[in-house]
């Protein structure tokens, strides 16, 4: 039977999968066959005519691995299989999820589980990532990724409820100006209530960057100027809606930032293009005049045209920057390099005993 580790998080969205795939490919470098198994899958998706978990299908790619769906990813949650659960008539699906494991880990040496939501998720079905840990009889380690602050009490509250379960913590998405807080605040108090910081992984823009033509395609919207320019990358976005005066000051501090702006508004629409912004967005299918279109060609500076409104367009852009998967080859190579330069892996191998 192989060692195993659970990688969890207090919240979706904390970067499971970039721990799990930076462990994962880290291990089968220094020689380990490396299972991976994600026992609770949302995202449902038909692989070969079996249903599977999308990230689990995209994450078995990343580390070559060819397992079942079925094995990988035991309980897909359907909206079927909510109203199920809701009404009380969900079975107990752990022996599945315990029958996979052992399946899978008898075929490997090391085992990576991921989570699915935060390790309370699936508690109405009985099928959280705290009760999956006990039942697994593994250990796990909690990914908190900083969002204004840490979670530093739900660590606390995991380690009272998971004993010794509980390998310790990774601190993700670090900006430079909070690392002395981590260090000097947090990682004593962690440590003081018996929660070990296995790794602290430092902001990375590129992590969560968006190629301009992927941002056009999810935007719906399309490439109208400086095609070529297309894999330009934006790390964050600014709405011109405000006074050009205004608009700079922010401007000069957001660097790589796409602007969303009225299509009528050609006032800010040059300053973003003089100021060499990665692309403009031009909301309510409004096309830019003449003198914008041209100097977006002779400075290479992509503008796509959507349909919706600028509200919509930052509502949605906000979406897609915070949950682009890691899907770009990059970005999973840099990614796996955070991880694997990032975290005590000695440690690691010690908890998963291997």
């Amino acid at each position: 039977m192989a060692g195993g580790i659970y990688i969890g998080s207090t919240a979706g969205y904390s970067g499971k999968n970039m721990v799990v795939m930076g462990i994962g490919l880290r291990l089968q470098k220094e020689g380990y066959n490396v299972g991976y198994m994600k026992p609770v899958g949302a995202m449902p998706m038909d692989i070969d005519g079996k249903m599977g978990d999308e990230d689990a299908h995209f994450v078995q790619e990343v580390l070559g691995l060819q397992e079942d769906p079925t094995d990988v990813t035991p309980v897909v949650v359907t909206q079927d299989f909510k109203v199920k659960a809701f009404s009380g008539q969900c079975d107990d699906l752990m022996p599945n999820i315990v029958g996979s494991y052992k399946k899978l880990s008898d075929q490997h040496d090391a085992m990576v589980v991921a989570g699915s939501g935060s390790m309370y998720s699936g508690r109405y079905c009985r099928l959280d990532g705290i009760n999956v840990v006990r039942q697994l009889g593994i250990k796990c380690v909690v990914i908190d990724r900083l969002q204004k602050e840490l979670n530093y009490d739900y660590l606390v509250v995991l380690k009272d409820t998971l004993g010794d379960s509980l390998a310790g913590v990774i601190l993700n998405d670090i900006p430079p100006n909070f690392m002395p807080e981590v260090d000097g605040l947090i990682k004593p108090f962690l440590e003081h209530n018996d929660v070990k910081v296995v790794g602290v992984i430092p902001k990375d823009p590129l992590m969560g960057a968006i190629k301009v033509g992927d941002l056009a395609e999810r935007l719906g919207g399309k490439i109208i100027s400086a095609h070529n320019k297309s894999d330009k990358v934006v790390e964050n976005f600014l709405i011109g809606t405000m006074q050009v005066e205004n608009f700079m000051t922010h401007f000069r501090k957001n660097k790589n930032s796409a602007v969303i702006v009225g299509g009528d508004r050609s006032d800010v629409q040059l300053v973003a293009l003089e100021g060499n912004c990665p692309c403009l967005v031009l909301t309510g299918n409004l096309y830019p005049n003449d003198i914008i279109l041209t100097r977006s060609e002779v400075l290479s500076i992509p503008i796509i045209v959507v349909r919706d409104d600028t509200y919509t367009v930052a509502k949605k852009m906000e979406a897609i920057l915070s949950r682009h998967k890691l899907r770009a080859v990059i970005k999973i190579k840099q990614g796996a390099q955070l991880v694997s330069s990032s975290i005590d892996f000695n440690y690691l191998k010690e908890q998963m005993g291997i």
